[in-house]
């Protein structure tokens, strides 16, 4: 459902044309998800995608595609920064980094199924993985990360964009590194490691390049405009927690899960961890079957081993229900799964702990599984979410006094990494167009 999935959308028009021109001289103007043809690419043409996510990242699967995350998008600031980040991946797939790191991932989704939630890393990504994204495993090499920005490096210069803007992205994704990411992926430095002193590196390829730099390509208040209007940070509309309860405006569904449980929404599931971390209440999608057919093809799983099944219902909802025992790469687990029918669609909700401990948890899980229901406060059915707007200044003045002037939602330290200023006393020139973020909701932490 793309309701729960990560979508999918096509970068604006325009700075499309800046990302083919890097990978495909010449098709600038190909209509974006065309199949292009690199320099360096014999089996497999890119196809380029801005993934609905908060995260700053990018990143490439085998056959060429290639990802950018609208948390990028919203970070950077021109498109030549966008050029040499989409040629660094790019880079990636011409020296099949992700093809050799997609079949460890293949070796690891052995682990990947029921249970997996128990471990701490796999706990926040796993799920993730499974979904067919395996983002988790795509962590390259420092010397494939020297490739790549050598390559990304390469490819912007040879279409006339402006690769002194490289070191302007690393700066702002070390920035970000120290912040907490926002995302249901996994940020940058999480999937690539940093070679070491990289603008020092991009520096090195500068000063080997005899190249005329002073009319190369920026596009910086073009590439901004295309961002104009667009989603700041996570999306509340695709769910949201306000402590441990969650909301879901798109889908209309509430679900109270445990206090004082670590809670995480991802593509594919919502979950919590019990403060021991030995138990999990997580829900996801089941498809379109009844909650019997579901409840049916997750009981006879190899591996596991079913309590009595009854048939119940879930404030009004139609549910099947299960105590389950099963073997997995973690060890043995035992739990409850129920299956419930809502607007058309089959929601699987599970709570399990190690075996032995059911008897702890039992009333909290059966708690949380009972909390599910229709969504109908208007202010949590309505709510939107932050968005770019931007400000031509019309005078000299610091960050901090455009934040005066111009308020943003957001905290003024971050305000500065998105505008790529040292510090709220930057002096920001006259005629300077400058981002801002405004609406959205602040949920309460857990």
């Amino acid at each position: 459902s793309p309701a729960l999935a990560v979508a999918m959308l096509p970068v604006a028009t325009g700075v499309v044309a800046g990302i083919a021109a890097v990978a495909a001289p010449g098709h600038e103007h190909l209509p974006f998800g065309r199949v292009l043809q690199p320099r360096g690419i014999r089996r497999a043409d890119p196809r380029f995608h801005v993934v609905d996510d908060a995260s700053v990242n990018a990143f490439a699967l085998p056959g060429g595609f290639i990802y950018v995350t609208r948390g990028l998008m919203t970070s950077i600031n021109d498109e030549a920064e966008l050029a040499t980040v989409v040629g660094h991946e790019i880079g990636h797939v011409t020296n099949r980094h992700s093809v050799q790191q997609i079949s460890k991932a293949e070796l690891a989704q052995l682990g990947l199924g029921l249970g997996s939630i128990l471990s701490s890393d796999i706990a926040r990504f796993g799920q993730l993985a499974s979904a067919g994204l395996q983002v988790l495993f795509l962590k390259y090499s420092r010397d494939a990360e020297n490739q790549a920005d050598q390559a990304g490096f390469r490819y912007a210069l040879q279409q006339g964009y402006d690769v002194r803007e490289m070191a302007k992205v690393m700066e702002t994704l070390d920035r970000i590194s120290q912040t907490s990411g926002g995302g249901k992926l996994p940020e940058w430095l999480a999937t690539h490691p940093n070679p070491g002193n990289r603008i020092k590196h991009i520096e090195q390829m500068l000063d080997t390049t005899h190249v005329d730099l002073t009319r190369a390509k920026v596009n910086r208040e073009d590439y901004l405009r295309r961002i104009q209007g667009m989603t700041f940070g996570e999306d509340p509309r695709q769910g949201y927690f306000e402590g441990t309860h969650f909301y879901h405006p798109q889908m209309r569904f509430q679900l109270h899960f445990p206090d004082g449980w670590q809670v995480q929404n991802t593509p594919a599931a919502v979950a919590a961890l019990s403060p021991n971390q030995d138990a999990v209440v997580q829900l996801s999608l089941a498809g379109q079957g009844s909650p019997q057919q579901a409840a049916q093809q997750f009981l006879s799983q190899q591996g596991v081993q079913a309590g009595q099944t009854s048939s119940t219902n879930i404030n009004g909802l139609p549910a099947t229900s299960s105590y389950f025992q099963a073997q997995t790469q973690q060890g043995n687990i035992e739990g409850i799964v129920t299956f419930l029918e809502y607007s058309g669609t089959t929601f699987g909700l599970m709570g399990y702990t190690a075996a032995g401990k059911l008897g702890s948890y039992d009333q909290v899980f059966q708690s949380t599984i009972r909390s599910f229901s229709e969504l109908r406060d208007p202010s949590k059915v309505n709510v939107q979410p932050a968005r770019v707007e931007l400000v031509k200044l019309d005078r000299d003045m610091t960050l901090q006094q455009f934040n005066a002037q111009y308020p943003s939602t957001i905290p003024i330290e971050q305000l500065a990494i998105i505008n790529e200023v040292p510090d709220p006393s930057t002096v920001l020139p006259a005629g300077r167009m400058v981002k801002r973020v405004v609406g959205g909701i602040k949920p309460k932490s857990s």
